[in-house]
């Protein structure tokens, strides 16, 4: 069956079953390799990318639904929220092994999308679905405090974090 979609921005007309995962057509068929392989039961967040702007998990996305959708993944990913994500995590050193990082940093770039300035418990709510072995959670929280504040968020929101986080 051909299936065509759009893929960080560029057209692909793919000819594969069209219940193949959305995550083995992106790196067997397309090359990319930064949305990771974790679980294959939409568990553990690693294989999260953005289907028409939504966080969606690409281990359990048949391809034959996502005709004529936009797929955006780790290295798709652009504008203010993506950089300002991409800055604060390597700013505040959030990743350990990095292997999860790709679904987190998706998952926090829609969370940014939709809510400006995340409370720890949005914050909480939107990345429950991405396990960190290393427990990065820490960090990941800060940095999306962080990038918030940097994209003109409140500014202040932070500090107060990390404040009640000491404590």
């Amino acid at each position: 069956m051909s299936v065509k979609l759009r893929v960080n921005g560029q057209a692909h007309e793919l000819e594969v079953d069209p219940e193949t995962p959305l995550l083995w057509v992106l790196r067997d068929h397309l090359g990319l390799s930064g949305t990771k392989y974790g679980c294959g039961v939409a568990q553990c967040g690693a294989c999260t990318v953005h289907v028409d702007g939504a966080p969606r998990r690409a281990c359990v996305a048949p391809i034959g639904s996502l005709a004529g959708r936009q797929v955006t993944t780790i290295e798709g990913a652009s504008g203010p929220h993506a950089e300002a994500v991409r800055a604060t995590w390597e700013g505040l050193d959030v990743p350990q092994c990095g292997y999860c990082q790709a679904g987190q940093v998706m998952s926090a770039i829609a969370l940014l999308e939709r809510v400006p300035t995340p409370s720890d418990q949005d914050i909480d709510h939107a990345m429950s679905g991405n396990i960190c072995r290393c427990a990065t959670y820490v960090r990941i929280r800060r940095a999306i405090h962080s990038a918030a504040a940097s994209i003109g968020g409140q500014a202040g929101q932070a500090e107060a974090s990390e404040a009640e986080e000491e404590r």
